[in-house]
């Protein structure tokens, strides 16, 4: 490229943020919104004068630039705040639509419609979609009656559902909510667990505990429980049942065989909603076992008011050091497949774990004579 060209091809900038936002909220504290910008755009000089900023270099990463800025002052037109995260998300669904618009393929949603959709306010915070699969998750559950938020953990799955739930039932457009999951992780048995059946349960079912404490008045809790308002339990208990004016989620579904779905499924009523997550790559069932989550892709895709939800490592809204682990994990498995190794902790052809050490440590954990003790 001659001189010439690289001038032809550089560009500047220049916007003025308005009184009304204080530049700590644009740049954050010491700068580190800022600097999150300047990591992203190595090749834009950026430099900031009282309320003004402008940006210099490569034409299409300060077009970048300014519309980065003007997706954050939307944002912070709605109250909503502006974090490291939030820039790093925003940043990245721009370069995605740019690739979209070069591509010719649908133009996807802007960083202020996903940042800015308030889905419950309680205790204190607003719950929001933070990525664009989020948020298309999120608008899928009030499209759908039928929904499968499927992906890797701290990808707000079941928290996202929950808080659609508590929406729903707030706004009197069900009368209960029902929560529950398979009672089988990581290779143990209730059957071989110590306690009380309650004893038994109630640790597969406090992650469903934790959510609801986010979004609801723990003190109210018990009393909507204990009529009926809101029901967790296993889901053996959902048997022969017909859930009508109810938000069902069932968490976990990975560890559900086929009957349990299908049963499961079939527990739908009148102006009832059901949201169903899991992770295909962490099924704990026994290795001959198929996951009824991953069967019902095959059945179902396709259904009309069925609607899979698919979320990624880019997804996961935990530390960042989780999608690394997630993005590494899934490399590995990718690796072993390819290899054809059926190393120790590896999945079968139904994307179990291998069940060899637990099996190892319960002798009868695939005897049926022992199986739901």
């Amino acid at each position: 490229m001659t001189q010439t060209d690289r001038q032809e091809t550089q560009a500047r900038a220049h916007f003025v943020v308005p009184a009304k936002h204080p530049m700590v909220t644009v740049l954050g504290s010491g700068d580190s919104l800022l600097r999150v910008i300047e990591r992203a755009f190595p090749t834009v000089d950026i430099h900031v004068r009282g309320n003004e900023v402008s940006a210099a270099g490569e034409a299409g990463e300060v077009a970048l630039v300014q519309r980065l800025f003007d997706e954050m002052m939307l944002v912070l037109r709605t109250g909503a705040p502006m974090t490291e995260d939030a820039v790093e998300r925003s940043i990245a669904m721009l370069r995605q639509n740019g690739r979209a618009e070069v591509s010719g393929a649908a133009h996807t949603e802007t960083p202020s419609q996903v940042l800015t959709q308030n889905i419950l306010s309680a205790r204190g915070r607003t719950i929001r979609p933070k990525t664009l699969n989020q948020k298309r998750y999120v608008d899928a559950i009030d499209k759908h009656t039928v929904v499968f938020g499927i992906g890797p953990a701290g990808t707000g799955k079941t928290y996202l559902a929950m808080a659609k739930a508590v929406q729903a039932l707030q706004s009197k457009q069900v009368n209960r909510i029902i929560l529950t999951r398979p009672a089988v992780e990581a290779g143990e048995r209730l059957g071989f667990l110590p306690g009380t059946l309650y004893e038994k349960i109630d640790p597969y079912l406090r992650p469903l505990y934790d959510a609801l404490h986010d979004m609801i008045d723990p003190d109210s809790i018990p009393r909507l429980m204990a009529n009926g308002t809101i029901e967790v339990a296993p889901l053996a208990y959902m048997r022969g049942r017909t859930l009508n004016d109810a938000f069902i989620i069932l968490d976990e579904a990975q560890n559900t065989s086929p009957e349990q779905m299908k049963m499961f499924l079939t527990r739908l009523g009148f102006d009832s909603k059901i949201v169903i997550t899991g992770d295909i790559t962490q099924i704990d069932l026994p290795g001959s076992t198929k996951s009824g989550l991953r069967q019902v892709i095959e059945i179902l895709e396709g259904v009309e008011d069925v609607h899979f939800s698919r979320l990624t490592s880019t997804d996961v809204v935990r530390h960042k050091l989780v999608s690394r682990i997630v993005d590494a994990y899934e490399a590995y498995d990718s690796l072993q497949s390819h290899d054809g190794h059926g190393s120790r902790g590896s999945r079968d052809n139904h994307g179990s774990r291998d069940n060899r050490r637990a099996d190892s440590r319960h002798p009868h954990a695939h005897d049926p004579s022992h199986r739901g003790k």
